[in-house]
C-alpha cells in the first residue's frame, strides 16, 4: 500500500488563538451538545481563533455518512451485553469503534475565515498526527486515497469530519493504547487494512500526556497558530460517570 510523505507547506502564522481543552473521559452525546454550541458561537464571530478538544470516550461505535450496518462486525446481542451504543452521525467516513486508549482529536476552526477547504483541513490534521507519531519513533504516513493515518501494518487513526456554517466538526481518532478487541469490531477502512494502535508498534509504554502535548504543538504549527491557551475541562461539559470497565 503506497502512502504519501509528510509535506512541509504550512500556512503562515496569524493572529488567532487556538484554545485547547483537555477533557478526559467524555460521553459522546455530551460532546455532541458542546460541539453544537461551539459551532453556533464560532460561526457568529469574525476572528481566526479555533478550539481543539482532546478527550477519550467510553466504548461505542459511530457510523458516518458512508457507513453501512455490514461494517459493524459484532451482532446486536453482543452489543447489548457489552452496553455498547451505536451512533449514526453526520461526519464523513464509515463505522469506527471507540474506547478508552483512543484519543479523539476534535479541531473546530472557522475554515472560511482561515481560507482552508476541507481537503486541506484533512491534510493538515493528518500531517500533524504523523509528526507526533514520529516524535514517538512510530512510522506514520498519509494515504493518497484513503483518509486517516497509516503505520506499519495498518491504520493508526481514523478521519471523519464535516463542516457546518463553515466550522469544522468531528475530527481524527488516534489509536494509542486502545485494546485490539475494540478495533476488530468494525471494518475500519475501504482498503480492508486492519486497525492498529501506537502501543502495538513500540515496546516502551505510551504516555498519553506526552502525546497530547506533542499534538498541541504539531496542530498549532500546521494551522498557523502562534498562540495557544490550554485549559482542563470545559465549563459546559461534565466528565462521564458511566461505568466503562466492560470486557469484550
Amino acid at each position: 500500500m503506497s502512502s504519501q510523505p509528510i509535506t512541509s507547506n504550512v500556512p503562515p502564522l496569524h493572529a488567532g488563538t487556538l484554545e485547547v481543552h483537555l477533557l478526559g473521559l467524555v460521553d459522546f452525546p455530551a460532546f455532541l451538545g458542546l460541539q453544537e454550541y461551539v459551532t453556533y458561537e464560532m460561526s457568529g464571530r469574525k476572528d481566526l481563533s479555533g478550539k481543539l478538544f482532546l478527550c477519550e470516550h467510553p466504548p461505542m461505535i459511530t457510523v458516518g455518512r458512508e457507513g453501512k450496518t455490514s461494517e459493524i462486525l459484532i451482532d446486536e446481542e453482543q452489543r447489548e451485553r457489552m452496553e455498547l451504543p451505536v451512533y449514526w452521525i453526520s461526519r464523513g467516513g464509515g463505522a469506527y469503534a471507540h474506547a478508552q486508549g483512543q484519543l479523539a482529536i476534535y479541531l473546530m476552526l472557522p475554515l472560511d475565515r482561515l481560507g482552508i477547504g476541507l481537503v486541506e483541513y484533512r491534510r493538515l490534521i493528518e500531517t500533524a498526527a504523523c509528526e507526533s507519531c514520529h516524535e514517538l519513533k512510530i512510522p506514520a504516513k498519509r494515504h493518497p486515497e484513503f483518509p486517516g493515518v497509516w503505520g506499519r501494518g495498518g491504520q493508526l487513526a481514523f478521519f471523519g469530519s464535516s463542516v457546518r456554517s463553515w466550522v469544522s466538526n468531528h475530527g481524527l481518532f488516534l489509536n494509542v493504547t486502545i485494546s485490539p478487541d475494540f478495533l476488530e469490531m468494525t471494518v475500519p477502512n475501504s482498503d480492508h487494512q486492519r486497525a492498529i494502535s501506537i502501543q502495538a508498534q513500540r515496546i516502551p509504554p505510551v504516555q498519553m500526556s506526552k502525546l497530547r502535548e506533542s499534538l498541541i504543538r504539531t496542530i498549532s504549527k500546521q494551522f498557523g497558530y502562534e498562540t495557544t491557551d490550554v485549559s482542563t475541562g470545559h465549563p459546559l461539559l461534565k466528565k462521564t460517570t458511566r461505568q466503562v470497565a466492560k470486557h469484550v
